[in-house]
Order: structure tokens, then C-alpha cells, then sequence
């Protein structure tokens, strides 16, 4: 009872919190199965590292914000056959983001832009890179508050910091002169240096109905096309024929 009472108390003092949830009753297998106690440490180390991994891991999609948590094997290529799923796959990979290329989607409402830049930011995470996601509106009304509050330097070093930025709604709604001019000079800020995923509802040649500014529309998609995947996700509403397929699944 004294051993236990220590061991639990240096382990708290070493933060080895798995260790005493686990040494027990490995101890007790190690016993059964005849290991050593090499094998014994070994076991009790490597559930130690599993645990941080995952703890790290949910942190990491914690901090990200995602508004909703969505993962590629949930998503139905089925529904919208035109995507193409091994590029997505690839992606998935991450490589994109070691050479700081962008990926962007574009395509109508409901196609399943949001849902595919999530999961490629949620594989992200998962591989130890650090992800914030943004609507660009949100971005905006970020940037604007950190400008009027003289802090934005502080967050624009803040988002440098990120691996991989997700920037949702493109298009969605126009902005204002000096939100576009924000949002050109953090784009302008990560071009080569961080990695960017965009969604679109807009062809490009609309892009000027929502930046305003022909000029600096031109030179933003200059430099967000550069070095980018573009995928085109066209066709029917993909939460329309998710729904509809999950109707006709119910007996």
C-alpha cells in the first residue's frame, strides 16, 4: 500500500498521469504473460507517449475552431462523382503544406467545399500541424478589431504561426474597402511562407463583386492561384442528396 501511495505520488510529480492510471494492472499482464521488466517499462512508456499524442492531437483541433468537425471518411464521393477523391486523398497527406501551396474550393452552395477544407484541416492537426479556421468574414472583423485595438501586428505574428489557415465563405458576402485591403494584406503576408485553404461559391472573374477593387482582386489571386490546388466542385447540392440518400436508407 506504501509502494502504491509512492508511485502514484512521483508519477503526479513527473506528470506520468497514464502511468498511474495503467501500472497496475500491466503489472498484473506482465505477470500472466511472463515478461520482463524491460518489457513491463516498455509497455507503461508507450502508453504514456500514445496518451500525449492523442491529448496533443485534440488540443490542436480544439484551437483550430472548427465550427463543426468533419473528417474524410464521413464524406460521400458517391454524391458528388466529379470531385476527385484521390487528389483529395493526397492532400490529405500533407505535403501540400510542408511546400506552403494553397488548396482552394470552388463551386455552388452545398457542394461540400466546407466539409473537404475541414477534414483536410482536422488530417492536418492530426499530423502535428498547427490550423486555424476562419469564414472570411470572421477573419475580417478580426483583423479590423485588432487594427482598431493597435494589436494587429500581434495577430498577424500570432497567425504566421500557423501551418495552415482555413478560410471559409469566400464570396459570400462583399466586403468593405478597408476589409479587403486586411484580408489582401494577410494573404499577401502568407504567400509562400504558410499554406491556405480557401472555399469559394464565386468563378474568379466575380471575385472583384466582393473585394471591389479590380486591382486588388487581380493581384490577390495572383497570388493565391500560385502554387495552388484548385478543385472544382460543381453539381447538386451535396446536403440535398446526403439527406435524400439517408431517407431512402430508412426501412
Amino acid at each position: 500500500m506504501e509502494i502504491d501511495l509512492l508511485l502514484q505520488t512521483q508519477c503526479k510529480r513527473l506528470r506520468l498521469p497514464t502511468f498511474v492510471r495503467n501500472y497496475q494492472k500491466f503489472a498484473q499482464e506482465a505477470a500472466q504473460h511472463k515478461q520482463t521488466y524491460e518489457q513491463y517499462l516498455l509497455a507503461l512508456l508507450e502508453q504514456e507517449v500514445l496518451q500525449r499524442e492523442a491529448n496533443q492531437e485534440r488540443r490542436r483541433i480544439q484551437a483550430a475552431k472548427f465550427p463543426v468537425l468533419r473528417t474524410l471518411d464521413a464524406f460521400d464521393f458517391s454524391i458528388v462523382p466529379n470531385v476527385p477523391k484521390q487528389k483529395i486523398l493526397q492532400l490529405a497527406r500533407g505535403e501540400y503544406i510542408t511546400k506552403c501551396e494553397n488548396v482552394l474550393f470552388v463551386g455552388e452552395i452545398g457542394t461540400g467545399k466546407t466539409h473537404l477544407a475541414t477534414a483536410l484541416g482536422i488530417a492536418a492537426c492530426r499530423q502535428g500541424k498547427r490550423v486555424r479556421f476562419f469564414t472570411a468574414a470572421g477573419l475580417i472583423n478580426e483583423l479590423t478589431e485588432a487594427r482598431d485595438e493597435k494589436r494587429l501586428l500581434r495577430l498577424q505574428t500570432q497567425l504566421m504561426k500557423q501551418d495552415l489557415v482555413v478560410l471559409d465563405e469566400v464570396g459570400f458576402v462583399p466586403f468593405s474597402t478597408q476589409g479587403s485591403q486586411l484580408l489582401f494584406q494577410f494573404c499577401s503576408e502568407r504567400y509562400q511562407r504558410g499554406s491556405m485553404i480557401f472555399t469559394t461559391n464565386l468563378e474568379f472573374p466575380r471575385w472583384t463583386e466582393v473585394f471591389g477593387d479590380a486591382q486588388l482582386t487581380g493581384a490577390l489571386l495572383d497570388r493565391i492561384t500560385h502554387q495552388c490546388h484548385i478543385i472544382e466542385c460543381h453539381g447538386d447540392s451535396y446536403r440535398f442528396k446526403q439527406s435524400m440518400k439517408k431517407r431512402h436508407a430508412v426501412p
